[in-house]
This record gives structure tokens, sequence and C-alpha cells, in this order.
């Protein structure tokens, strides 16, 4: 099997160690590539090469619309080879290709959205106290930016942090997870074809105590996006501090989703599902605290029941599978120390809580679609993000209540309401402490409208202008026209 290459200065080249990693499918846990496995050398040496790319290369001055029509570029390439990218999405990650290929529409849109926006951000002219004088406000690219992907939407997720990042003239290093980088690589060769210059975008694959480390302790690094756990997002804090790097967190959430008994209830029961059980619940902004009105709670959970246990399970290639597996053996286990924490805290389990009997997918890393009820705010089930197939049920009597069970949370990355008073949700919204809340829906995002948290979700928003602006920094020049000597200490 030929290794896969990591990407620095324009070169596909081995780990210096020579080291390589086995990435396998979790639905069968067949190899499915061998990829190089970088460390801390090179981080450096992609780090080298973007900081020579910055400071001496022609990228930063490119003229905004070149590097948009690059970016176009690369859009026009994805939605080329976007078959090519699902398959290689789901065999990476589980998931069923039809959520894959919808992924690499989002994604071409992510990549397309950008180059239009980017030369619409040419400053402003600001009045000016000083007679005769011109003042402006400009953008400028922030340098070298450390990108770091999760493993739950590989691709997509490198596109909300590649695509702002080259328009605006920054140069990157980006690492993605090390165990599930193949879309990342392929769309790097799309990178490469599409003509960004040597040095401006360089992959390395590796470890997040190696390859992720560097990029958050190295001076030359200006930048750090990272998307992932909270622990993980802490340490990096911590560790960018040595050079005061700007950052961009977004570190998942334990997201709650109101159900008013006036919503609409066949729409709030499927739609509940749609919350949590695409992708097998590996979703950061999954709506697994659900919060039910009291009166109709019961009746509610009996409907969620009897759906979710009709999930079709299996392959993602598959036409009939609805979820894949989870990402590997470790979450496996650690989704299932969860379940049973919950259970000795005295949620009542409904439905699921183990592995399936079917003998087909003994191979895979699968779990059944779970229901706690009986949840209270002070179990570890509704306030820790399992990142698994798992649903908690609270209920509540009041409105008020139903805020103070939402914004029970140390994350606050997304929410919804569900009801059919228009002024009972705006009422509500107001009130939720989340970056994203939607009202009778879940789970939409699209590039124009930023993404992040408020609280422990994360620090600053990706996508819409928004996430642009994380990749700037802005500069006031005032320009004397007709300056003057002003004689303070004498003349």
């Amino acid at each position: 099997m030929t290794i896969k290459k990591m990407f620095i200065d324009g070169k596909w080249i081995h780990a210096n160690s020579g080291e390589t990693r086995s990435i396998i499918n979790p639905f069968n846990q067949e190899e499915i590539a061998t990829v190089t496995e970088g460390d801390q050398s090179d981080a450096k040496a992609a780090i080298t090469a973007a900081r020579k790319a910055f400071d001496k290369g022609d990228w930063p001055s490119t003229p905004t619309t070149e590097r948009s029509r690059i970016v176009h570029k690369i859009a026009d390439l994805i939605e080329r080879d976007q078959e090519e990218l699902a398959e290689l999405e789901s065999l990476d990650t589980g998931k069923t290709v039809e959520e894959s290929r919808g992924d690499m529409v989002d994604i071409a849109g992510v990549f397309r959205y950008y180059a239009e926006i980017g030369d619409k951000n040419g400053g402003e002219i600001i009045s000016s106290p000083i007679p005769n004088s011109v003042s402006k406000v400009v953008h400028e690219p922030v340098g070298v930016c450390g990108q770091i992907t999760p493993w739950n939407y590989p691709l997509l997720q490198a596109s909300w942090k590649l695509a702002p990042a080259l328009v605006t003239g920054n140069t990157l290093v980006m690492k993605p997870s090390e165990i599930t980088p193949l879309t990342t690589i392929k769309v790097f060769e799309l990178i490469e074809e599409a003509g960004v210059p040597a040095g401006v975008a360089n992959l390395v694959l590796g470890a997040g105590h190696t390859v992720g480390a560097e990029l958050s302790t190295n001076v030359d690094v200006d930048l750090i996006s990272f998307t992932g756990g909270i622990e993980t997002g802490k340490k990096i804090m911590q560790a960018a501090s040595v050079n005061v790097k700007k950052l961009a967190l977004e570190l998942g959430g334990k997201n709650p989703n109101i159900v008013f008994a006036d919503a609409d209830f066949n729409t709030a029961v499927d739609q509940a599902m749609n919350a949590v059980f695409f992708h097998a619940g590996q979703i950061c902004s999954a709506g697994t605290r659900l919060i039910v009105e009291e009166s109709i709670h019961d009746k509610f959970v009996e409907a969620l029941v009897e759906r979710v246990n009709n999930i079709k399970l299996g392959n993602g290639f598959d036409k009939d599978t609805q979820m894949g597996p989870l990402i590997s053996a470790e979450h496996l286990t650690k989704v299932e120390k969860y379940v049973e924490t919950g259970k000795q805290e005295g949620a009542k389990l409904v439905t699921g809580g183990r592995r399936p009997e079917d003998p087909a997918l003994q191979n895979g890393f699968f779990y059944l679609p779970t229901i706690f009820t009986n949840c209270t705010t002070d179990m570890h089930i509704v306030q820790d993000e399992a990142f698994g197939p798992i649903i908690t049920v609270e209920k509540f009597q009041t409105e008020q209540e139903a805020i103070n069970l939402a914004n029970d949370s140390i994350y606050g990355l997304a929410g919804g309401v569900w009801t059919n008073d228009i002024v009972k949700a705006e009422r509500c919204v107001a009130k939720m402490r989340m970056g994203t809340v939607w009202i009778n829906e879940f789970n939409v995002y699209f590039p124009h409208a930023p993404w992040g948290g408020f609280k422990q979700s994360g620090i600053g928003r990706e996508l819409g202008k928004l996430g642009l602006e994380e990749y700037t920094e802005t500069k006031h020049i005032l320009h004397n026209m007709n300056p003057e000597p002003i004689n303070w200490f004498g003349d």
C-alpha cells in the first residue's frame, strides 16, 4: 500500500522519522490507507516554510482578486472530485456516503463564499480631527496560522479554516486529526493544483501531542485555530500565551433542544432524532439535551423511542443505512462508560445503552441509539459532552424553567426551541446563552452565518464575515497631507 505523504513548502514528503500510521475503516476495522506520521521536526519545517512564504513571498501582497480567483478554483476542483472526496470521507469516518455527499456540497460552498466576499473587505475612510489629513482603517493578514481540525467532520472543518485564511493572504500549517486525514490530504492536492504558491499552505500529519503542541508553542506561529475538546483547548490557550497568539477555539457543546407543548408534535419528534443521530451523534452541535414540557413528556418519549428503535445501522455505503459506527474502539469505550455513569446516577435507560447484536456489525464500532429519561442537571450525562448517539431527556413546567435548564451548562454552543408561539420563541432565544439558537429547526448552518460559542464552548467565530475577520489584523492609518511644526518644545 502506497504511503500517503504530507505537504511542506510545495513538496510531498515523508516524515523525518520515517514513521507511519495505519488508517482504518470504523465499519469493519480494515486498513484503508497508510500515512506518514510526522512529529515536532516536521511541524517546525512546515512553520519555517510558512513563515518564509509570508515574510518574503508574494502571497500577502497578491491582489485580493487574484487570491479570490484561486479560492474559487479550489471550489471548482472540489465540485469536480466531490464523489471521490465523499467516498474517502465515509471510509475514514464511517458516516453514510449520503451525509458525506452533502458535506462536499457544503465544503465547496464555503470556499465559494469566501472567494466572493474576500475582495469586498477593502477597509474604510473615517473622519479625522486633523485638517488636511486622510484617516483610514485597513485589514491585513495575521501571518502564519496553525490550524488543527477534528476527526468528526474532517474536511468540512478544514474548509472553515482554509478558505478564509487563504483569501485574506495568510500562510498556514494544517494538522488534521491523525485518525481521519484522508480527505484533507486530497484537498491539499487540489490546493496545489489550483496554483497556491509553495509554502503558503502546508500539511503536517501526526498526533496532537507532537505536531499540535509545536504549532501551539512555536513563536513563529501568529494564530491558532482549533476545533476539538475542551481540555485540549485549555492546553492550547496556555501554550499559545508564549507569544500571545491570536486564538480561535471551538470546543464543543452540550446543546439543549427545548420542546413546548404547542409545537408541531410529529415534526418535533422527527427533528429531535435529526438533532442527534446523524453521524452517530458525533457532532459538536448535537441536541443531546432534550428538554420537554411536562404535559407532553410521556407521549413524546414514547413516540421518540418507537422511531429511534427503527434506525438502521450499517455500512455507510449501503443505501438503507441511516447511522454508521463510532469513530474508534477508544471512543466506543468512552461512550460505554458514559452510559454506565448515567445508570449509576439514577437516570432511566429506556432504549439502547449497548452494542448491537447483529453479527454483521460485530467488526465495527457500533453503538445503539440510546435514550435516558429522569435526567437532571446535576448528572454528568447531562453536563458532559458524550459525542455519541445518546439523548438525555429533562422535563419542565414553565417557560422560565426551560430557559434555566438550557443555560445550566458550562457550554454555550447551540440550542433549539420548538413552539408555534412566535413571541414565546423570541423571548426564549433572547435569554439562551448560546452562539446559535434555532427556532423550529436544528443543526442548520451555512457559510453566511457565524458559528461559535458562548462560555466554555470557545473563543471567536468561524463562517460568515466574522470568520473572515478572525484571519485579519486591523490597522489605522493617518496621513497628514500638510504637516506643520507645532513648536511645543520651542522653534
